[in-house]
């Protein structure tokens, strides 16, 4: 790795004084990401949950109630999820022979696919329709790219949000060697799009859950019209 003449750190690098701050969840996932890959031994998908359950563990459990990713989950008549996303009150205090099955994701399914795949195109096959019907929403991605889908009244994927890191695949993975600069300028807004998907279906009771809906989508059109105006 090519390192600072002057100060003998890898390009990114922060020299720090004293405790060492908590590095951004994107940061964290990156870098997970890029280990695996490395290792030339990674499995298209299946590789990369550890990384993406700890992503969406960390968003959500600063949500109340807090939400807890749990990746392959049982059959329950719409086929095997990738995932699926918990609230809290769904985990159950009791001893294992008296575990209740059979409940689903509050917050919806998980269907992951490689970063080569396209996310418009997962949500275009049977698996993921049938996901959709079983689950009532589902979050689609290709480790990337991040886009939410409901179910609408005539039984069809409804497109609710989206979000995406890289435009290709090769951008992606090119990101991944600075994850703390990627990180700096995407981490937030990703997170606040992952705690829309989290809190999409949840009633919002409380005038600061709803002021900090509304907050958030002020803030992503902002940023988004500022990206247009990019030369």
């Amino acid at each position: 790795m090519r390192r600072d003449a002057a100060t003998n750190l890898a390009p990114d690098a922060i020299a720090w004084e004293g405790e060492l701050p908590m590095p951004h969840p994107l940061e964290d996932y990156l870098k997970q990401l890029r280990a695996i890959r490395s290792t030339g031994e990674a499995v298209e998908e299946l590789s990369f949950y550890g990384p993406l359950a700890e992503l969406l563990n960390a968003v959500g459990e600063d949500l109340d109630p807090e939400v807890r990713c749990v990746m392959n989950l049982s059959n329950r008549g719409a086929g095997l999820p990738d995932g699926g996303l918990f609230t809290d009150n769904q985990l159950q205090d009791c001893p294992l022979d008296e575990l209740v099955e059979g409940q689903k994701p509050a917050r919806g399914a998980i269907e992951v696919k490689g970063t080569g795949d396209e996310v418009r195109d997962i949500v275009d096959t049977d698996q993921v329709r049938g996901y959709l019907r079983g689950y009532g929403q589902v979050l689609v991605t290709n480790l990337r790219d991040f886009l939410l889908i409901e179910r609408d009244s005539g039984g069809e994927a409804k497109l609710l949000e989206s979000y995406r890191l890289a435009a290709s695949e090769g951008d992606f993975w090119t990101a991944t060697q600075t994850p703390r600069k990627f990180a700096n300028e995407q981490g937030d807004r990703l997170v606040d799009f992952l705690r829309r998907v989290m809190m999409h279906g949840a009633p919002l009771s409380e005038p600061e859950d709803v002021a900090w809906l509304l907050a958030s989508y002020a803030r992503e059109a902002l940023a988004r019209v500022e990206e247009a105006q990019l030369p």
